[in-house]
């Protein structure tokens, strides 16, 4: 079981920018593919950036070239850095953990909002 925990959520003005955190614990980090989602109100969730165990990156098309997702495997933490931030980026962020084949975790979600 890895536990996840979220942070650097807050208000921001459109244009700005925010870094969120997820630390993660109890399994091998490394062997860890990282993901951030989101959930905007009345919405479903949807993925945002994955990252891979060799550090290979993905995005959705909303937030390419706005968002960067970068891991640490020392501290065994994901981050995701959101520039140019819009008001449709508001929503409450989720980190997520897969170890293939073995187990999905997610945190408790940090809530971003974008003001205009």
């Amino acid at each position: 079981q890895v536990q996840l925990v979220e942070s650097g959520g807050g208000l921001v003005q459109a244009g700005g920018s925010l870094r969120l955190s997820c630390a993660a614990s109890g399994s091998v980090f490394s062997a860890l593919i990282m993901s951030w989602y989101r959930q905007a109100p009345g919405k479903q969730r949807e993925l945002v950036a994955s990252i891979t165990t060799g550090g290979s990156r993905s995005y959705s098309d909303s937030v390419k070239g706005r968002f960067t997702i970068f891991r640490d495997n020392v501290k065994g933490a994901v981050y995701l850095q959101m520039n140019s931030l819009k008001p449709e980026d508001t929503a409450v962020y989720y980190c997520n953990a897969k170890l293939v084949l073995v187990s999905e975790n997610w945190g408790q979600g940090t809530l971003v909002t974008v003001s205009s």
